[in-house]
């Protein structure tokens, strides 16, 4: 089997119980399978996630709208106006998930995905969090339900890596190495439809059926396809959207436009499209781009990904008349910590500390850095103990803005 052209082992893996769960060994993972091959575990139990009442609760109690939900029927997505509705006297929508035309889909042998569950459903949500500050990136969370001897969808393969949690009744999956290693986002399965039914019709390198328990995970690229047996299957699947060395390229090359030498226009009368006239300027413009990327400096581009990896995932939710409640009541003993999950950076400067949030920068006097470091580290920590000021006055001053900007809450 292939090996990656980058390694993304994430850190701390002794200390990583979500992604210990899924894989056992997160060392053994990173080092074998991580990006390279798939893995098959045997007798867990992820029924707290999500399990067959949740499903039912979701369609039926929860409100649901497009397109927190999908159907699927013979490898087709089914039109939302066959299981979709208006809300109701009060709620003026149109595209709300009808549980009575859900029952008729489902019972005619039709697949629901419910998709964004790491959005609606707090079991998910709160594991998928804590999956991806393990592993690095962000996580998503779909579930597919699938009635008895039905396939949701043809051999196809996925532009993002996956776990695969087999929670009730059983699925037989089939999985070939694949046609187009480590796919980007935008080469999707369909613009090689024929290497993939070519490559579908041979051997398989995998094929098991999987009980509840079972977990599976599968590199982006690697071909799959599932039936259910004789009976209802529920998996979750989890979507592992890690970085690639292809998302440095896209930072230096939205950063290359900060350089003039590469923003000169061309001569006049170039046909860019006649090699023997693009040659020469190619080759200039090549030279340019080399010598700018050689002093790229690691602090610009990290902060242009930021722009992409940080809206990716979601921080922990914050309760907004609790958390107001709160920053009201606070007082000396109150203890408070980061919001789990924030994505945030901390600059400073002889008259100010900056705080860089995903959609804003929010900046306080230079005296509190000492405070605003012991805050963000992650521990939960006494507003009397915060160092760097004299008086709780202002260390109540500087907890109230924090908790009312939603980087703390209180800790537990």
């Amino acid at each position: 089997m292939r090996e990656p052209t980058t390694t993304a082992a994430p850190g701390g893996l002794n200390t990583a119980p979500a992604l210990r769960r899924c894989v056992g060994d997160p060392d053994q993972f990173a080092e074998t399978h991580w990006g390279r091959r798939p893995l098959l575990r045997r007798d867990a139990d992820f029924t707290d996630l999500l399990d067959l009442a949740g499903v039912d609760e979701l369609l039926s109690e929860r409100g649901l709208r497009t397109p927190f939900l999908r159907i699927a029927r013979d490898g087709q997505i089914v039109p939302a106006a066959r299981y979709t509705g208006g809300g109701g006297l009060g709620a003026e929508i149109a595209d709300q998930v009808r549980d009575d035309l859900v029952l008729a889909q489902l019972a005619t042998g039709a697949t629901l995905v419910l998709q964004g569950l790491h959005r609606v459903w707090p079991p998910l949500r709160d594991f998928c969090l804590q999956l991806g500050a393990e592993l690095g990136c962000a996580v998503q969370a779909n579930a597919y339900l699938t009635p008895p001897a039905q396939t949701g969808f043809a051999t196809h393969y996925d532009t993002h890596d996956v776990f695969v949690m087999q929670v009730a009744g059983h699925k037989h999956w089939r999985v070939h190495e694949p046609v187009h290693p480590d796919p980007l986002e935008r080469q999707v399965w369909g613009g090689r439809a024929d290497e993939v039914k070519a490559t579908a019709d041979g051997e398989p390198a995998l094929h098991h059926v999987m009980s509840p328990g079972d977990l599976l995970y599968l590199p982006r690229g690697w071909l799959h396809a599932a039936a259910a047996q004789e009976q209802t299957s529920l998996h979750i699947t989890l979507g592992l959207r890690r970085p690639t060395r292809y998302s440095l390229v896209e930072a230096l090359l939205d950063l290359a436009a900060e350089h003039e030498p590469l923003r000169a226009g061309l001569p006049l009368g170039l046909d860019l499209t006649d090699p023997a006239q693009l040659a020469p300027h190619l080759a200039d413009t090549v030279v340019a781009l080399s010598e700018w990327v050689a002093k790229a400096d690691p602090d610009d581009v990290a902060r242009r990904l930021r722009g992409t990896a940080w809206p990716a995932t979601r921080p922990a939710p914050v309760p907004p008349v609790a958390q107001l409640h709160a920053a009201e009541t606070l007082n000396p003993r109150s203890a408070v910590a980061r919001r789990p999950g924030l994505r945030c950076s901390v600059a400073r400067d002889l008259e100010r500390v900056h705080i860089e949030l995903v959609d804003r920068t929010v900046s306080l006097p230079a005296g509190c850095g000492d405070a605003v470091a012991l805050l963000l580290s992650g521990d939960p920590v006494t507003v009397a103990d915060l160092p760097g000021l004299d008086e709780d006055a202002d260390r109540l001053v500087l907890v109230r803005r924090l908790l009312r900007e939603a980087i703390l809450v209180p800790a537990n």
